[in-house]
């Protein structure tokens, strides 16, 4: 197991009290395998990929729970350390490749860069390492390529320059939040392609946050499916989509379109998620659930065992049987 995370919950601290942004969400993710994060926005997705490596904007901060990579607990480092842990361990991808380059220095210096400061190689072999990583990722040309600067690559190599550099100490966890939003349906087939086959050939774990239902299908091995800063289903791809266990999750399935329906309209699920200091009692999605009865109004489901699945709902509980 490469990622454990167990109980974790992330708060915020205002003025007129304190609002639950994550709540007590457990997941791990196994070498090699890709766990995809659905939800909307707003639901904790990337709350939970900031928290896992220590990038929470203040007031944000852990308040229970642990973080384990490669069985070492790392949730409660201090700056440095940590640093060090999210450049060698664990690689990032942001949705806007422009916000993790810098502007002033060219791909391969900052390509290099990260390479010294984790691995112990000499200019020269970092940059051997640099041209070696841009061709991985697939950029033609990479010799001439690597003195060139962000602005000169498009959005598509730009991604893959992020990559490269997430890749780039050979870390444990990439952790991808929003990879292909920006990008047009062509160069996306190509990311997804490019984060399947890190998976495949090192043994990287990987967390695909996205609300993309299209791109956790294509990429995948399991999702999770979270709502209001808890997970309400989580299981191996095919089956939460072509089965779900979850109210929510059926709701999300229903409403995106299949070429061979004849469905005029498509499912809509009704409301909208509760704001982070309107949570209601009992299951957090009660006011939108078409099938809640009594107990949902009162208890807040737990994970419970559905299927291949499980799923934060009373309906699956051994007393609903």
């Amino acid at each position: 197991m490469i990622l454990s995370v167990e109980n974790l919950s992330v708060q915020f601290p205002t003025r007129r009290g304190t609002l639950v942004a994550l709540d007590s969400i457990s997941f791990h993710i196994n070498p090699g395998e890709i766990l995809g994060v659905v939800g909307e926005s707003g639901a904790g997705k990337s709350i939970t990929g900031l928290a896992i490596i220590g990038l929470l904007e203040p007031p944000g901060r852990i308040a229970g729970g642990e973080v384990r990579l490669e069985g070492r607990r790392i949730d409660h480092l201090k700056g440095g350390e940590m640093r060090r842990v999210r450049g060698r361990k664990i690689g990032v991808v942001f949705q806007d490749p422009l916000t993790s380059l810098n502007p002033l220095y060219t791909v391969g210096q900052q390509l290099t860069e990260t390479i010294t400061t984790h691995l112990p190689l000499s200019g020269n072999a970092a940059r051997e390492r640099a041209i070696s990583l841009l061709k991985e990722v697939g950029i033609p040309g990479a010799e001439a390529r690597l003195d060139h600067y962000p602005h000169q690559f498009s959005g598509g190599m730009r991604q893959r320059v992020v990559i490269a550099l997430a890749i780039a100490a050979e870390p444990a966890l990439i952790i991808a939040d929003e990879p292909t939003t920006a990008l047009d349906v062509s160069i996306q087939a190509q990311i997804i392609a490019l984060l399947k086959r890190l998976a495949q050939t090192r043994g990287t774990a990987v967390m695909l946050i996205t609300h993309d239902m299209g791109v956790i299908a294509e990429t995948s091995h399991r999702v999770a499916v979270m709502y209001a800063g808890r997970i309400v289903e989580i299981g191996p791809v095919r089956d939460v989509i072509h089965a779900p266990r979850h109210p929510y999750t059926v709701g999300l399935m229903g409403s995106i379109p299949k070429i061979a329906s004849r469905k005029i309209r498509l499912v809509q699920i009704e409301g909208s998620m509760p704001r982070l200091n309107a949570i209601p009692r009992g299951c957090a999605f009660n006011p939108r659930c078409p099938r809640r009865f009594e107990r949902c109004l009162a208890e807040r489901p737990v994970l419970l065992p559905a299927g291949t699945s499980e799923a934060a709902c009373w309906l699956h509980a051994p007393a609903a049987a």
